[in-house]
């Protein structure tokens, strides 16, 4: 199993109880290092199985996947992509069908997992999408899903009116990528350093941890709520508030935090 270096923790977890139960070899590569994920796909050509764990879109720096890249290497060492697009499904792709969609590679994912309590409207439940017989396999084997109770009706009923929703409105995944446009636009215009991406996640780096947490406290002093991230999430001298924009969001309410960031940043002389 070879991992991205800044997969969830969620991946990262089922990989150490993989590792536990099976005794299988793991491997982590540099962050979107394709060089570096070669070079472990090398070392694995003994392996009977070669799976590649990634995420879509990284919950901590908002970036995207070199999917493209991944895929075309995992065709040519025999290996299988699995990819997490919890912070994808319903904010990349034309209506929103993640980060496949985004790439034009709807198909080439060998799995795909997700979430319904993120942009499908916050509610609880996911899902895992691949072949058939991988399908059956985890409906007969996997521990969660036997040892689990059901979705309530309600949930599974909102989660499948938002799908469709996005389906038939396409125009509200533009204008929440309008919205991250515009909010790191202003964000560098005010003197914050916004980490450059093109997802509704906009991670502001404040340096240590401390400021980060102090940053989200005056943030919600002044109406707005952003979480302060420190060591261990992010690595040391990385700590960030994480903004997550919503299609929900009007242009009043960007403002507003806007101008809650300029009067934070500017008491804690952070700018």
């Amino acid at each position: 199993m070879i991992s991205d270096q800044l997969n969830h923790a969620s991946i990262i977890d089922s990989i150490r109880l993989a590792k536990t139960i099976t005794k299988c070899q793991t491997a982590v590569y540099r962050h979107s290092d394709m060089a570096d994920l070669e070079d472990k796909l090398k070392a694995a050509t003994h392996a009977r199985l070669k799976l590649i764990f990634t995420d879509g879109v990284f919950s901590m720096e908002g970036d995207i996947a070199k999917l493209p890249d991944i895929v075309a290497l995992a065709r040519q060492y025999d290996a299988v992509v699995a990819m997490d697009d919890s912070h994808a499904t319903g904010v990349l792709g034309r209506s929103g069908r993640g980060t496949a969609d985004h790439y034009g590679m709807l198909g080439q994912v060998d799995i795909i997992t997700s979430t319904l309590g993120k942009a499908l409207g916050g509610a609880a439940g996911g899902f895992t999408a691949g072949p058939a017989a991988l399908a059956d396999y985890l409906t007969q084997r996997s521990r969660p899903q036997l040892f689990s109770n059901a979705l309530p009706p309600t949930v599974a009923g909102s989660a499948l009116a938002a799908v469709q929703y996005l389906e038939h409105h396409p125009e509200r995944v533009t204008r929440l990528h309008e919205h991250a446009r515009y909010f790191r636009e202003r964000l560098l215009a005010l003197g914050f350093k916004p980490l450059p991406g093109e997802t509704p996640i906009v991670p502001v780096i404040l340096g240590e941890t401390a400021q980060a947490i102090r940053m989200s406290e005056a943030l919600l002093d002044e109406g707005v709520f952003v979480t302060g991230f420190g060591y261990p999430v992010v690595p040391q001298g990385h700590a960030r508030i994480r903004c997550q924009l919503s299609a929900a969001h009007t242009r009043d309410d960007l403002d507003f935090a806007l101008s809650a960031f300029k009067r934070a940043g500017t008491r804690l002389r952070l700018v």
